[in-house]
């Protein structure tokens, strides 16, 4: 699978090219990560306490490291290295919450949802940006429905109180919640609460908490969080990346940061409007994304998200193509 995604996405750059540049997105310009040792990001978390700075991590084979990357360069200003945890799996996801902590999912499944158990690592973020060294909790995460194959794992800002959307649609894809304190010793059950209807790759939850991204490969999907539950309120445009990985709402909860894996992965912001801006920056008539009421048709159903879709499906059609056509001719030799 992964291989015809690859093979997607590089078609996806070429048509991409041919159709012309797309209008840029609210929010800033993004950045690129330039650090040669973060090819697979497939994290993103906003820094709660260093502003302009997101947390990353790679996929799976680089070990128990993960990086801060400033914004504003795009360079890693400070690699964290995890002590008194296992050899990392699959981690796939990244979350800072408002206990001061950073949660790191090692929850991926490459054997398709058969691992006994997942687990997730905490520790206290940095007061210093610098290269060290930092003891981790290594929390065991199970599911009330048996194993899961997981990408997206996400930390309510407000009540801190974890949660995980797993993967396949086709497997009925669904979010799980936590216990309301995560604990060390034994196994933490995480039981299912909502179906989704996505391919799900990352989530974020607001600054505020009252909104929760899921995104996937070509989509996103945006949820009011009521009484602990999502309400979806409307699909996002995504920008067309090679493989899109990750997701994180900037500090002000204006902006959607959406990354990809590869080498020089670029980070592209995508800015909120009408509904699906929080509460909290929807009530700021200062911000840059406009007020409760405004409406931007690249993040609604307007001509912006149906040209992402257009290009999506053109480029996975084209991917699919090349990838049997590669096959066919492998067999005849």
């Amino acid at each position: 699978m992964r291989s015809l995604l690859c093979a997607a996405g590089a078609a996806g750059i070429l048509l991409f090219a041919a159709a012309g540049p797309v209008a840029a997105d609210d929010g800033g310009d993004g950045f690129t990560i330039t650090d040669p040792r973060i090819k697979e990001s497939s994290g993103l978390a906003a820094s709660r306490k260093h502003p302009g700075v997101y947390w990353t991590h790679n996929d799976s084979d680089d070990g128990p490291y993960v990086y801060a990357v400033d914004s504003r360069t795009g360079r890693t200003v400070a690699t964290v290295t995890l002590r008194g945890i296992g050899d990392p799996r699959d981690v796939e996801a990244i979350s800072v919450g408002p206990d001061g902590n950073v949660y790191v999912g090692d929850i991926g499944d490459n054997l398709g949802g058969t691992w006994n158990h997942v687990w997730i690592y905490r520790f206290p973020e940095p007061e210093r940006l610098r290269d060290q060294t930092v003891t981790a909790a290594q929390l065991t995460v199970k599911y009330d429905e048996g194993p899961r194959d997981a990408e997206a794992m996400m930390v309510h800002p407000k009540t801190g109180r974890v949660y995980i959307a797993s993967k396949k649609k086709s497997g009925g894809a669904a979010l799980y919640e936590g216990p309301e304190r995560l604990s060390s010793r034994g196994t933490n059950t995480f039981r299912r609460i909502a179906a989704i209807d996505q391919w799900v790759t990352d989530g974020a939850f607001s600054p505020d908490g009252t909104r929760l991204v899921l995104r996937g490969y070509f989509g996103a999907e945006m949820y009011r969080w009521q009484g602990g539950r999502p309400k979806g309120i409307g699909s996002v445009g995504v920008p067309l990346q090679m493989q899109g990985e990750s997701v994180s709402f900037t500090p002000d909860g204006r902006t959607l940061m959406f990354g990809s894996e590869g080498k020089s992965s670029r980070v592209q912001p995508v800015g909120l409007s009408g509904d699906q801006l929080p509460e909290t920056a929807a009530k700021n008539p200062d911000g840059k994304a406009g007020d409760k009421g405004g409406t931007d048709d690249r993040n609604q159903d307007g001509p912006g998200k149906n040209r992402n879709v257009l290009l999506a499906a053109v480029t996975f059609g084209v991917g699919a193509v090349v990838v049997l056509g590669l096959r066919r001719l492998f067999r005849r030799r």
